[in-house]
């Protein structure tokens, strides 16, 4: 099994995703996993705003247009995955456009749908944070108008308050246009599943992806009713896993959506000697501390303070204690939450997690904070307050740390992927070895997705740096000594500048300011400053403008290295266990930056006259118009690679094959070897191969890119002769 993944729009809908059938066919993957189907607000280009569970998203093609895409796709032996929302629907503007929102705006708790919703009514109304100046809310009918904003009338079960302030319901971390949903209610989960449930019993869906997990009450027996309710269809959930910590054995799922691979292969091509030149670097442009984690802790603070007002409110009425000790005990969590079930004997190591959280937060509090008992509490005490603690720890992490740390400190930007640990340099070999051989074959891998902050070829050239820190730090100095505007900024902007080359002002732009936003060290989403953004905007032009002509020699420059990595990654990516997903366009080379820059229209047309004109086997020959010999080439691993892999058992044993520092090798089973170069600059630094050569397992061996033949021991210099990869198929 191997997934294609589809950015569903408004003008990218059914009809086209059916038109691309005979394309992806000929690629070699088995399955189309399209971005969330149910009815979204009508403009929605993400579709994770869910209006209404009961009706396939119209905009698309509605139900109809979804069978018939499912029976054309299926003519071309292909099925169809979808990402689902359980977690949350969205809050409209005007909100009459949620009917069940509607309903329990108009009639309080005794609306029918009044147990959707997690909302606090312990006020007696529920806090809409919409107001933002002095316009006074006018009376139209039976409709509250403010600006584009609805509301029923009477306002007998809400209060209009504050955008900036925290809403009387969970939301999606701190997006209050995003209610959370109470599917630990059998009622809510069949109401919000029916849909996507029929479709699955009917053939139609084959697989199912689950957006958010840890927002919910009770992640395992949600997964558990899903799986029972699905007939056991193919389920993967976005779990981030942090370090070490692995999915949870309970979880009725085939594993995640592949975040925890994407961080280990980046790590492969990572030399861990670049660490220190590097955050040098990185500390004396911007004056951030050295230690990560010290920047992680204040971020986590920061948005506690600033965002999550309501939610820790709410909590600290549960848990009672010290609402200081769980603010800090929350800042202290390493990971996204740590599982206790109520009712239940909490596990040794969640327990232990919360623990430790704990030791650090009494080591910052004043002496005789109350910790112990807030951890007694959040792991023993009330049901609501052990299942609330959970559902904050997420938000609190994904804000403090995906949306807040990683924009603050980055010696290395490719290392700041979500689950990513950007203080972690690489690793050993033997590692990655033991992550793949301890992998369910059923769990999905990744590079790129709509939700990483850069795309993996943008990645592939910013771990080369790893290898040239000197080479870099002469060229950002003079760059820097043109060019300057915000310390805290500028060099995650010549970073991005260069990997993502080329990228026009306007591209560049949205993404500074938004990175500017994310980071709030001078600006923010809640405290907007025009000035800023003019410096910011200025900042853009003149370092294109002055420095882009060195910025594209510097990307030139490291041009061979970076493609050496984009391959080997994707090669280790397709052939590695598990169901490997391609993010839509990275078949061939993308540099993208973070949504919504990642979710740009894809050029189909040329990837088809690509995959038309591309043979079987042989290196990447000259490039055609339109594309380059790095597009050629990453083509060519992809379609081979996933060819191979409808050849091969998906439980085929991972065996790691004996190399050199500077290449990865493992088989297959019996069947497939595939061999990647780490570090290439190096590589080269050191005179090439030399006579370094790979043991292959017994047998004639064809390499399907090359179409070269091998047998027994061989040269990696003849190996790799012709492409930093190789990917060989027993005869």
């Amino acid at each position: 099994m191997s997934t294609y993944r589809l950015q569903l729009t408004p003008d990218f809908g059914f009809d086209r995703v059916a038109g691309l059938a005979p394309y992806l066919r000929d690629l070699g993957v088995s399955h189309v996993y399209l971005s969330p189907v149910l009815q979204a607000d009508p403009p929605s280009r993400h579709g994770y705003d869910v209006t209404d569970h009961s009706r396939i998203r119209a905009e698309f093609g509605g139900i109809e247009g979804l069978r018939a895409m499912a029976a054309a796709l299926a003519e071309h032996g292909l099925g169809v995955v979808v990402d689902i929302v359980p977690n949350h629907m969205t809050v409209p503007v005007p909100e009459s456009g949620n009917a069940a929102l509607w309903s329990v705006l108009a009639e309080g708790p005794a609306s029918p749908y009044a147990r959707w919703f997690d909302i606090d009514w312990s006020g007696g109304k529920v806090d809409m944070p919409v107001v933002g100046d002095g316009t006074e809310p006018v009376v139209d009918g039976g409709v509250l108008r403010y600006h584009d904003h609805a509301f029923p009338w009477p306002d007998t079960h809400y209060r209009l308050v504050d955008w900036r302030q925290g809403p009387g319901y969970r939301r999606f971390f701190d997006v209050s246009s995003l209610i959370g949903l109470r599917v630990e209610d059998p009622e809510v989960f069949e109401a919000t599943h029916r849909v996507i449930l029929d479709l699955v019993a009917e053939g139609v869906i084959g697989g199912l992806r689950v957006d958010h997990p840890d927002g919910l009450a009770d992640p395992r027996g949600y997964l558990a009713r899903l799986r029972a309710a699905s007939g056991g269809v193919w389920t993967v959930a976005e779990k981030i896993l942090v370090g070490d910590e692995r999915l949870p054995a309970d979880w009725e799922c085939d594993g995640t959506t592949g975040y925890d691979a994407l961080n280990r292969i980046t790590g492969l091509f990572v030399d861990p000697a670049g660490a220190g030149p590097l955050t040098d670097l990185f500390v004396r442009l911007t004056g951030m501390p050295r230690e990560y984690a010290q920047v992680v802790y204040d971020a986590k603070k920061h948005v506690l303070d600033l965002f999550f007002g309501a939610e820790l409110g709410r909590l600290h009425a549960l848990v009672g204690t010290d609402r200081a000790a769980l603010a800090e005990l929350l800042a202290a969590m390493p990971v996204y939450r740590a599982y206790a079930v109520p009712g239940e004997p909490v596990p040794a190591a969640s327990a232990a997690i919360v623990e430790r959280a704990g030791e650090l937060a009494a080591a910052r509090l004043p002496e005789g904070a109350p910790v112990a008992e807030t951890v007694e509490r959040v792991l023993h005490g009330p049901a609501e307050a052990v299942v609330r603690f959970q559902q904050t720890c997420g938000p609190v992490m994904a804000k403090g740390v995906e949306d807040t740390a990683l924009y603050r400190w980055y010696p290395l930007s490719c290392l700041n992927e979500v689950g990513g640990e950007p203080d972690r340099f690489g690793g050993p070999v033997e590692d990655f070895h033991a992550f793949c051989r301890g992998m369910s074959p059923a769990t999905m891998t990744t590079l790129s997705t709509h939700d990483t902050k850069r795309s993996e070829d943008v990645r592939a050239r910013l771990a080369v740096l790893s290898e040239l820190p000197g080479e870099w730090e002469a060229a950002v100095t003079e760059w820097s000594a043109k060019v300057s505007f915000d310390p805290a900024l500028d060099y995650l902007a010549w970073q991005n500048l260069m990997a993502a080359w080329p990228i026009g002002p306007d591209r560049f732009f949205d993404y500074l300011f938004k990175a500017a936003r994310e980071a709030k060290t001078a600006i923010s989403w809640a405290t907007p400053d025009p000035a800023y953004e003019e410096g910011l905007r200025d900042f853009v032009e003149r370092a294109i403008g002055e420095c882009g002509a060195s910025v594209a020699e510097f990307a030139a420059r490291i041009e061979p290295y970076a493609r050496s990595n984009s391959l080997g990654q994707k090669l280790v990516q397709l052939m590695m266990p598990g169901v490997p997903d391609v993010y839509w366009g990275n078949e061939i080379t993308d540099f993208s930056l973070v949504d919504p820059d990642n979710r740009r229209p894809v050029d189909f047309e040329l990837r088809r006259r690509m995959l038309a004109g591309a043979g079987t086997a042989g290196a990447a020959g000259a490039a055609g118009a339109g594309w380059s010999a790095w597009d050629e080439a990453k083509l060519l691993v992809t379609r081979q690679a996933l060819g191979l892999r409808r050849r091969l058992d998906p439980a085929a044993p991972y065996t790691p094959l004996e190399t050199g520092e500077h290449a990865l090798a493992f088989a297959r089973g019996e069947r497939a070897v595939a061999v990647a170069t780490l570090l290439p600059a190096g590589l080269e630094r050191r005179g090439g191969w030399g006579s370094e050569t790979l043991a292959l397992p017994p047998g004639h061996w064809r390499d399907l890119l090359s179409g070269a033949e091998h047998t027994g021991p061989v040269p990696l210099a003849r190996l790799l002769s012709r492409n930093p990869v190789a990917l060989l198929e027993r005869n």
